[in-house]
């Protein structure tokens, strides 16, 4: 056992280390502040390669932002950017080099590492911008060399991503005994940090594992160690306020099964965009589908569900590795009230990749008229794609959701209907995405079934393009929809309106 900074001090230049976590949970967060307090105050660690498959902070200060330091790091590779704006500011001032690559393909990554293979392979990334015939994952100008790359097996194409060594794992935990095994109990999440310590170990490098508890060794129980002490070197014991179970909650025992929440403490969303986009996307669930949502508009989708009953017809899951239960939003995102399992981020991707997933509800930032969607850079920002391309590309329905207009939209809703009152803010409808996130023509390759559903219209992506297949009630075809586009889309010969219910202010009764 030592102190966070003795801890750091075990870091030393050009390591490559490997950070833990998912937006606050399972991040070691008074390790990260111990290595910004010794560069700060030595210069010292200097240019470390950062790597982590989610993204961990909370878009201000804690977590990744804690290193964004010029000469600290040299070089990211992350599966998501949005939540660390100032390593973003970093890569945008072309002072490290930066990398985006999918949340479940480093997950996999370091799995591979472990095991010591010589490289990762997917399909995952393909037509994207992580393919190689594309950006190949690199976020700015100073990214040079070639992480990914294009490789045939069997006549299919599919991407190669190169593996790395690392030097230094931060993971984090709830309890450790004094051989270093460490247990989850009070962990939201398991994340990948089995991987992370097993890649880390067999690569000759050193593992630092942030707890709350220590006891003596023999006190844990062997079915809940998820880290065994062999993989682990140093062991330091937090401090509360840095030990907080997300970056949103200090500790909630719903996250982790030691109480249960009632649906209905679940506050129904008032009358808004949002929540006409939940309501017409719960359209879409069938019972027993097996659920993946993304975070914005896609959460309205269970609070919705809540509101109606029928939250529990189907089964929720979310990338870092719970499956059941409802998912939570800001920065609890990650976890889930009532989880019916907690599993390794890995094997969560696993079951993704393979198609596991019935319908997926995702974000939309921009959509252009070959059905390309982007959430990953836009408006001067790069957000990264974190499971996108992996729960997008592997799944047979995706229902992508997103307001018409990226400012604030007017409207009110009586008997039914929609009457648009102010339409402002940037068109998110474009003749051409400024990045692939998700890529509409190996959708049709695939087969798969994607609708795009905003507050006003829902589209479909078929062989010739986006077609327009129904509008709001009260909404007018031409003023509202076509003259907010920037391309002309497909208009089905069959355009419906959507459900009058969903525009009014009583439930919508689909639980009958």
């Amino acid at each position: 056992m030592i102190t966070a900074l003795q801890a750091v001090e075990k870091i030393k230049d050009n390591d490559t280390i490997i950070t833990g976590g998912f937006v606050g949970t399972g991040v070691a967060e008074e390790l990260m502040i111990a290595l910004e307090k010794r560069f700060l105050e030595q210069n010292q660690p200097r240019d470390l390669t950062l790597v982590y498959a989610a993204g961990q902070g909370d878009s201000k200060d804690r977590g990744g932002n804690h290193l964004a330091h010029e000469g600290l790091i040299k070089r990211v590779i992350g599966g998501h950017w949005g939540l660390v704006p100032k390593l973003q500011k970093l890569a945008f001032e072309e002072k490290l080099e930066a990398y985006n690559l999918p949340q479940g393909v480093i997950a996999h990554m370091l799995r591979d590492i472990a095991g010591k293979k010589p490289a990762t392979l997917s399909t995952v990334g393909l037509d994207t911008f992580v393919d190689p015939r594309v950006e190949g994952g690199k976020v700015n100008k100073k990214a040079k060399e070639d992480i990914v790359e294009l490789f045939e097996i069997d006549g299919k194409e599919c991407l190669r991503f190169k593996q790395f060594k690392p030097s230094v794992a931060l993971i984090r935990g709830t309890t450790a005994d004094t051989r270093g095994n460490i247990t989850f109990e009070k962990e939201a999440l398991k994340i990948e940090a089995m991987a992370i310590a097993a890649a880390t170990t067999n690569s000759g490098g050193v593992v630092i594992a942030q707890v709350e508890n220590v006891v003596d060794a023999g006190e844990l129980r062997p079915h809940s160690v998820v880290v065994p002490g062999v993989m682990v070197d140093y062991i330091v014991k937090a401090s509360v306020e840095n030990h907080q179970q997300t970056f949103g909650s200090e500790f909630d025992p719903a996250f982790v099964g030691e109480v249960a929440c009632e649906h209905h403490d679940l506050d129904p969303l008032p009358m808004s965009v949002k929540k006409i986009m939940g309501r017409r996307a719960c359209f879409e669930l069938q019972n027993g589908d097996i659920v993946n949502l993304g975070i914005g508009a896609p959460e309205a989708v269970a609070m919705v569900a809540a509101e109606e009953g029928v939250i529990d017809n189907f089964t929720l899951t979310a990338e870092p590795g719970v499956i059941g239960g409802v998912p939570a939003g800001g920065l609890d995102f990650g976890a889930s009230y009532n989880p019916e399992a907690i599993i390794d981020q890995p094997y969560q991707f696993d079951f993704y990749d393979g198609g596991g997933l019935c319908i997926a509800y995702l974000g939309m930032a921009q959509l252009d008229m070959e059905g390309n969607v982007n959430v990953s850079k836009f408006s001067g920002r790069v957000a990264g794609a974190g499971g996108f391309i992996n729960i997008s590309q592997n799944t047979h329905k995706v229902v992508f959701m997103g307001a018409m207009l990226s400012g604030k939209i007017e409207f009110t809703s009586c008997y039914g209907e929609m009457k648009l009152e102010k339409n402002s803010g940037g068109r998110k409808f474009v003749d051409k995405v400024e990045q692939i996130t998700f890529s509409g023509k190996r959708a049709i390759e695939n087969g798969q079934d994607i609708l795009y559903v905003t507050e006003r219209c829902v589209f479909r992506l078929v062989k010739e393009g986006v077609e327009l297949i129904e509008i709001a009630p009260g909404v007018d075809l031409h003023q509202d929809i076509l003259e907010q586009m920037d391309f002309k889309p497909l208009i089905s010969p069959d355009l419906k309106l959507m459900d009058p219910r969903i525009f009014a202010e009583e439930k919508m009764g689909i639980k009958n």
